[in-house]
């Protein structure tokens, strides 16, 4: 190992974030008893502990959540986790494998150093020869900054400090965002007693269920979830493709606009400013939910195709089609806030946190410039993010795939000391040619 200055701790490697993607990772360097910490800010699975909501969820089956050795084994296969669910998952993960976790640590900056990084934390520094970024891609809410002009009597909330409605005054509640974020809080709240106007834009309609089997069963026995980032005609556009409109329940209903319209939530188009007082909305919702509902049928085809050329026939129910989303003639353009609204909920997603990050490789918008997880930095690498190397880069169960193939390339860092040559994604598995028709027709799905 290159010696580190003397005021540094020294490892190979640095791992940021106790998160399921951050321990795989460890898990790996392990493996290879390759030296490490893992660097987190709060507790072992921090987020699911402190920054989500009572009721939430994962939108995937029980039978889903597993991590690279530790599969799930519960009682429950088809039911879906809860956060505390999940954070004991991840905890029990990390407490298996014995991970070097250092919990209590905020990195306050991430610096290329003689050979490596040095990672100054408020616990003292560390010199590594690689940084894995395991913070999520959850780190900031992205809100607009419209938010400066909403009346200062209206309470203001992000999906990661709303815990259930009671932290709701009473009256009207606007939600902005239609993703499975803001139609689950839409849906929670209108069923507190209280009037939800959801702002509804570009949105991915799914059912939970299709044929008898959950969505997420048809996704992973067709291939679709193994899509690679490579064979995407716009990365960037499918890495800011809105989550499904999902919920996990034990009825495993579906939660689509027009499940909310039935519920009593008015939906409106895209939150497009505030003038005068009042919320204005898009006029476009007809055009956004009919290319909703084309997408889904056309995802819908594509499943029933990969089905009928399936050598084994599967003995599932007939092909459906769902009603087209219902709009009425003359959706609301303008909201008055005042008095209609006590509060607005802004599920306009979120951002990673790279406020620490002090090395060159953020473009103009703040976004870490990689190929498929490898940074354009030698031995700096993320994880965690939306279809990073592949559509389930974000769920639990992604994590094993691309860790696998990122930590080869970390590896190879190690025992070359590469410095700035190119990396090729590995090329696609038989399986994954096999299903790259299929893949390419949901492309936009």
């Amino acid at each position: 190992m290159t010696r580190n200055p003397a005021s540094s701790r020294a490892v190979d490697v640095v791992v940021i974030g106790a998160g399921h993607s951050g321990l795989a990772m460890s898990a790996a360097l392990a493996a290879r008893s390759v030296d490490h910490v893992v660097l987190e800010r709060g507790v072992v699975a921090n987020a699911w502990h402190t920054e989500r909501w009572d009721s939430l969820r994962l939108l995937t089956p029980n039978w889903m959540t597993h991590l690279p050795g530790q599969p799930y084994a519960g009682n429950d296969p088809d039911g879906f986790m809860s956060a505390a669910e999940v954070a004991g998952f991840i905890e029990g993960y990390a407490a298996r494998n014995g991970a070097p976790v250092h919990t209590g640590t905020t990195v306050l900056r991430v610096a290329p150093a003689a050979g490596g990084y040095r990672v100054h934390t408020d616990g003292g520094d560390w010199w590594c020869r690689a940084v894995v970024l395991a913070s999520g891609a959850h780190g900031l809410p992205a809100v607009p900054r419209i938010t400066a002009e909403v009346p200062a009597a209206i309470h203001q909330l992000t999906p990661n400090n709303y815990h259930n409605p009671a932290d709701l005054d009473d009256g009207g509640v606007l939600v902005v965002g239609a993703s499975a974020t803001g139609v689950q809080l839409a849906d929670e709240i209108q069923r507190s007693g209280r009037q939800v106007t959801l702002a509804v834009g570009e949105h991915v309609r799914m059912p939970r269920t299709y044929r008898g089997r959950d969505i997420q069963w048809w996704m992973q026995v067709a291939g679709l979830l193994d899509q690679r980032i490579e064979d995407v005609d716009d990365p960037e556009r499918a890495r800011r493709v809105p989550s499904p409109q999902l919920v996990g329940t034990a009825e495993r209903r579906t939660l689509d606009l027009n499940a909310l319209m039935d519920a009593g939530v008015e939906v409106v188009g895209r939150f497009a400013g505030i003038r005068d007082g009042s919320a204005l909305f898009s006029g476009s919702l007809r055009n956004v939910c009919a290319m909703a509902d084309l997408k889904l049928n056309r995802l819908l085809d594509a499943i029933d195709t990969w089905e009928h050329a399936s050598p084994d026939r599967l003995r599932v129910p007939p092909a459906e089609r769902f009603a087209p989303t219902r709009i009425g003639s003359a959706p609301r353009l303008r909201l008055p806030l005042r008095g209609a609204v006590k509060t607005i909920v802004w599920a306009t997603g979120f951002r990673p946190d790279y406020s620490w990050l002090d090395v060159p490789v953020l473009d103009a918008r703040g976004r870490l410039r990689h190929n498929g997880g490898v940074a354009e930095a030698p031995g700096l690498y993320v994880l965690g993010m939306p279809y990073l190397r592949r559509r389930k880069s974000s769920f639990i169960h992604g994590a094993t795939d691309d860790v696998a193939e990122l930590s080869q390339h970390l590896f190879d860092h190690l025992d070359q000391g590469a410095t700035g040559r190119s990396y090729r994604l590995p090329t696609r598995s038989l399986r994954e040619q096999r299903t790259y028709g299929l893949e390419a027709a949901v492309i936009n799905a």
